[in-house]
This record gives C-alpha cells, sequence and structure tokens, in this order.
C-alpha cells in the first residue's frame, strides 16, 4: 500500500532524529576512542495566552528588522548540536560538528515538526604548515555570527554551506576567507514560485586588531552575487542587482562595567540587502532582478553590571536606513533595555521595555510599537545569560493605527508573529504565560 506524502514526511522526519540518536549512542560507546563528545543546544518553549482569548500573539512593527524577546516567543524551538575531535596529534587535530534544528508552533502534542540540518561541518586545526595556528574548515556552519541578544537581530551571518580559512597570523590580528554558496535550482520557467537562484558569498575579515586596553576591531567586506543558469541569464537579462557588497567596522570592548559593548558601522549594497535582512549574505530564492539601492546601519549593544551581581542591564540601539530605486526601502529605529534585579543567585525580577519605528520609503504612514514585559524568572546563577531559566511573564504592546489591513496583511503590526487573538483594529495588547529558555 503506498504510503500517504503527510505520513512519509512524518517517517522522514522521525527516521531524521532517529538517526540522530544513534549517532549519539555511537559516539558514546566509541568516547574512549575521541577527546571526548560535545553535546550542546538552545531551546525554548512554554505556554501562553492573550487577555480576552486566544493563543498567545507575538508584538513585531510592520518593517521591523526583529521583535524583542521577553515574553514575547511564541513557538517551541531547538538547536541540538554533537561535536567530537576525530583526530589529534600533537597540534594537529580534525573535529566534526553537527547541529539539527527543531521548529514547531504549539499546535499539539503531535503536531508536525519542521526539522533542519543547520550545521554539519569539519575544522582542521594547524594542518597547513604555511600557516601555523590557522584553521581549514568545509561544510554547512554559523559562520562568525554576530547579533543583538535582546531582539535576536543578526546584523552580520555568512551561516550556510561553504568552506574557508580562519585564524590566519598576520602579525596584528587575525584574517579568516570563506566563500558561502546558497545553492538553487535550474527550471526553464521563469518566474516559478519554485525556482531559486543560486548565490555566492565571499567573506573577508580581519579580527582581533588592538586599538585600545580591553578594546579591538573587526573590519569585514562581503560581496555578493547571482549565479544563473543559461535559462536565467536569458530570461533576466539585464537585470542590475545581480552583485552586492557589504563593509562592516565593528569596535568590540570587553570589560566595559563589568560586561561587553559591541559598535557596529555597516554599509551595503544592492543583492546584499535584497537578499534578506542585510546579514552580509546572498540567498538563494531572490530573484536578481530586484531593484538597486543601499543600506547605512549603526548598532549599538551590550550588557553592563549596574551593581555587581545585583542588578544588570542588557540594551541595544538600532538605526537602519535601505532606499531602493522603487522607493520600497524604510528607516527603522529601535532602542531597548532589559535591567534585571537578583533577589538570590537562582531568583531574579526583568524588565524589557523596546520601542520600535519604521518610517516607509514611499511615503506611507510611519508605524511604531512599544513593547513591555515584566518577567519573574528562575535561572541557573546570575547574569543576563544565566541558563537555564523558567520564568512567568506578561507582555503589554502598544502600537498606532489599526493592526491589520482589511483583509489581515500587515499594517501597524506583523500578521504572522501576532496571529489570530489580535483583531484588525487593535491598537494594543496583552499576554502572559510561562517559558523556558536554555543553551549548553
Amino acid at each position: 500500500m503506498k504510503t500517504p506524502p503527510h505520513a512519509r514526511h512524518t517517517l522522514s522526519r522521525l527516521g531524521l532524529i532517529g538517526l540522530g540518536c544513534l549517532a549519539f549512542a555511537s559516539a558514546q560507546a566509541q568516547e574512549g576512542a575521541m577527546s571526548g563528545i560535545d553535546f550542546t543546544g538552545y531551546a525554548r518553549s512554554g505556554v501562553g495566552n492573550t487577555a480576552g482569548g486566544g493563543d498567545q500573539a507575538c508584538f513585531r512593527a510592520n518593517g521591523a528588522g526583529a521583535k524583542y524577546r521577553l515574553g514575547n516567543e511564541c513557538e517551541t524551538y531547538a538547536e541540538l548540536g554533537l561535536g567530537a575531535t576525530l583526530f589529534e596529534e600533537g597540534d594537529r587535530s580534525f573535529y566534526f560538528n553537527s547541529m539539527v534544528g527543531y521548529f514547531t508552533n504549539q499546535l499539539n502534542d503531535a503536531e508536525d515538526t519542521e526539522v533542519s540540518l543547520r550545521q554539519l561541518y569539519v575544522q582542521g586545526n594547524n594542518v597547513i604548515d604555511a600557516l601555523p595556528g590557522a584553521t581549514l574548515w568545509a561544510g554547512k556552519r554559523f559562520y562568525r555570527r554576530h547579533d543583538v541578544h535582546i531582539n535576536d537581530f543578526f546584523y552580520w551571518d555568512s551561516t550556510g554551506p561553504g568552506g574557508g580559512i580562519e585564524n590566519i597570523d598576520v602579525g596584528t590580528g587575525r584574517l579568516h576567507l570563506a566563500w558561502m554558496r546558497a545553492t538553487g535550482t535550474d527550471d526553464t520557467e521563469y518566474p516559478d514560485a519554485d525556482n531559486r537562484i543560486s548565490n555566492d558569498t565571499l567573506d573577508i575579515r580581519w579580527s582581533d586588531i588592538p586599538v585600545n586596553p580591553g578594546g579591538s576591531l573587526v573590519l569585514g567586506y562581503n560581496y555578493g552575487r547571482a549565479q544563473l543558469s543559461e535559462a536565467q541569464e536569458a530570461y533576466y537579462q539585464g537585470s542590475e542587482a545581480k552583485r552586492g557588497h557589504m563593509v562592516t567596522l565593528q569596535h568590540e570592548q570587553e570589560s566595559w562595567f563589568g560586561g561587553t559593548n559591541k559598535l557596529a558601522l555597516q554599509y551595503a549594497t544592492d543583492g546584499i540587502i535584497n537578499a534578506g535582512t542585510g546579514q552580509g549574505r546572498m540567498n538563494a530564492g531572490v530573484s536578481p532582478d530586484v531593484p538597486g539601492g543601499e543600506m547605512w546601519r549603526v548598532i549599538n549593544h551590550g550588557n553592563v553590571w549596574l551593581a555587581p551581581d545585583r542588578f544588570d542591564l542588557l540594551y541595544a540601539a538600532i538605526y537602519e536606513e535601505k532606499r531602493f530605486d522603487d522607493d520600497s526601502g524604510a528607516t527603522w529605529m529601535s532602542l531597548g533595555v532589559r535591567p534585571t534585579y537578583y533577589w538570590t543567585d537562582n531568583l531574579s525580577t526583568a524588565l524589557e521595555i523596546g520601542h520600535d519605528y519604521v518610517d516607509p520609503e514611499n511615503g506611507d504612514p510611519s508605524r511604531r510599537l512599544t513593547k513591555a514585559t515584566l518577567a519573574q524568572q528562575w535561572s541557573a546563577g546570575v547574569g543576563g545569560f544565566a541558563r537555564p531559566v523558567i520564568r512567568a511573564f506578561v507582555t503589554y504592546a502598544d502600537w498606532n493605527g489599526d493592526a491589520f489591513q482589511a483583509d489581515r496583511t500587515n499594517r501597524s503590526i506583523d500578521a504572522g508573529a501576532a496571529g489570530d487573538a489580535i483583531n484588525i483594529d487593535d491598537s494594543d495588547g496583552v499576554t502572559f504565560g510561562l517559558q523556558m529558555d536554555v543553551w549548553w
């Protein structure tokens, strides 16, 4: 009997999970032959509700690059990784790393789960005689990512399949070279919903440049281009946005009032910003005939201790200006803080306030959203990054204008994040719930 498509998908997902478990068991059995097994991961999940009835809504301004996270995450998500040193001889070694991602929408116990292979790569340390201390790598990986923690905004992230050389000693600082690729499909009908355009990204970074006590610079250049087949070249003839550039200057400060601070300045053009949120990579699935444009971005974020081991603060400030030839860009400004007071080593109270403002380039009305969350937390230690943590929260959000258009598409807030718990003409909302958050 033929297996239904839904069942086949479920079986394939179960098979992937089963293979992961078998791999873990096999690795544990061989642990004595290796340097040890590294089990790493991240996960969040919980339960929430919206005042007035309905599932938990999440609040994000329409057009904003991110939303503030505390008490504002509506899904179950996990990343589970296994890694091990497979060969070690003197200062030479080969390390294998893998990670599977899981995503589900909190529908029920046995709901379908999206499973994705997030990382699968090998690093060779000190394997190039001419470059002592350097690391050669190839595979699929999270590549030297930089993000703002409190709103999960990844502003510099070339993640994907690729390869390169890291940690090349250049006397002052270290050089990192990578080639990343997003692979597409080759159809003969364009445009087509299943058509995916292959894209390449070259990532060059010079890091660890000392400039002041505890402070260093990172200079980066990302170049991306669409790789078209002959049929795609014929269809997209005359496209002006097949390529893109991004330049990044970032200052990283350690020992900053007991914490750290990062200040990033970025400029990008065309394909790099059209292919997503301007993270510095080209993505498959983006047509090369999108309008050209440019982006300016200033980001400052970090964490400080206002009172050692008693009161800390996470903070973020973002200014982003995108200008496109068809006036589809926008200016996005964001400011957020998360002060937390630690009553004991395990009990804390956190307050997060985040404000987003979006001004469309085409003259449409501007949009703003302010979100505030109060959370009582039980965590494994003190500090804004102490995990695991279990929290009870209540969140209030306020925005200008109606929530959605008449057809429930985006207007003031992101319809996908808010779900069905927010009515079209609402201008604020309240949610509450319980959540766990963990990484290791």
